[in-house]
């Protein structure tokens, strides 16, 4: 699935209300020395995410391109910065939205249709509380700034490390922002990978979730990656790692209707500082309504497997790259100066999914079974 070079710049330009303009040869070829280092550790991170010791424990390929982004970053990076910088910044961006809009592809209406209105229901009502828990105690308890708490609780309440890429462009955070919060996400979503298949062990049979397949809604409308979904689900059984993926995945559908909801509520609130009388209407996010076009595209069944799978690798492909940039402008210097706070909110969430999440999965299948 090929995307040409000036659709992706227009593209890119328009959702920052930017002039469009075309690409020109010039302006390709200093593009290139970034995007070339961002897909080598993207393709890096590939290999390491093949790797059997590290996918069985729910590493993807995504932690492992920020984490060698942020290493390469803080060592030799400074000295190629200045030819490397055009690319990077464009890896992390512009390829970025395309990746989020070509993840549509693993998604199908279908999907929807499995778990069911109860399954729906529990995904909508964890990202929201979680997501409303984020952005009230970030900075009003631990102090955070206003947009690490959004990419927190972005992250926790859908789905990990791409969430918090995806929100980045509506929220208009700093790398090094992006780099806390993905960092915080992953500790915890890792945390929960080997907590639950523990829990189910522990957990009399009945007591609060009952079955397998109840389970692995909990696991997967509460855990923070797919990846890390999966892994946890396989521990306990394949039964429940097939309704835990199948309930993460609607999950991840929700990221476009929360990406514009996000929109239009930063819009809003803008508006109330600035003291207008009232707000302008949101800029919405082109890439959360392409990855809807592309979900209802997928869901027509017109791709061939070859090529749907030539196009699934393709994204990973970009989001690896994007990742990698964004670890190759953090600075570890910035993480260190932010403290443990950010953890600590990713802790209360990580609890709040655990037993907040279960009650809303227990309340939900008694309400409507």
């Amino acid at each position: 699935m090929r995307v040409n070079e000036v659709a992706l710049l227009e593209c890119t330009e328009a959702a920052h209300g930017s002039r469009l303009r075309r690409l020109e040869p010039g302006g390709l070829r200093a593009l290139l020395p970034g995007l070339g280092l961002s897909a080598l550790l993207a393709l890096a991170s590939m290999r390491l995410g093949s790797f059997g010791w590290l996918a069985s424990h729910g590493i993807s390929v995504l932690t492992a391109a920020i984490a060698l982004g942020i290493i390469v970053g803080n060592t030799f990076y400074a000295r190629v910065a200045a030819s490397a910088g055009a690319g990077v910044t464009f890896s992390k961006q512009t390829l970025l939205r395309t990746g989020v809009v070509l993840y549509g592809l693993r998604l199908t209406l279908h999907d929807v249709a499995q778990v069911g209105a109860a399954g729906v229901l529990i995904d909508a009502l964890v990202l929201t509380s979680t997501f409303t828990l984020a952005v009230t105690l970030g900075p009003r308890l631990f102090r955070l700034d206003r947009e690490i708490s959004m990419l927190i609780g972005a992250g926790s309440a859908i789905c990990g490390a791409a969430a918090v890429m995806a929100a980045e462009p509506v929220v208009r955070a700093k790398a090094d922002h992006v780099t806390i919060a993905v960092s915080t996400v992953v500790i915890f979503g890792t945390a929960a990978m080997f907590l639950y298949p523990a829990l189910y062990r522990l957990m009399p049979h009945g007591l609060t979730i009952e079955g397998a397949r109840a389970f692995g809604v909990y696991t997967g409308s509460t855990i923070h990656e797919v990846a890390q979904v999966f892994a946890a689900g396989r521990s306990v059984s394949q039964a429940v790692a097939d309704t835990a993926v199948i309930t993460k995945m609607v999950r991840v559908m929700m990221l476009a209707p929360f990406l514009m909801g996000l929109s239009a509520w930063i819009a809003r609130g803008a508006a109330h500082r600035s003291g207008a009388t009232r707000a302008h209407a949101p800029s919405i996010p082109w890439f959360a309504v392409a990855f809807v076009v592309v979900v209802m595209f997928n869901s027509l069944g017109l791709l061939s497997p070859r090529l749907l799978s030539a196009a699934t690798t393709a994204d990973t492909v970009l989001l690896a790259m994007a990742m990698a940039a964004l670890g190759l402008t953090t600075q570890l210097a910035a993480l260190r100066a932010a403290g443990p706070k950010p953890l600590l909110l990713g802790a209360v969430l990580f609890v709040w999914l655990i037993a907040g999440g279960g009650a809303i999965n227990a309340l939900v299948n008694a309400w409507l079974h």
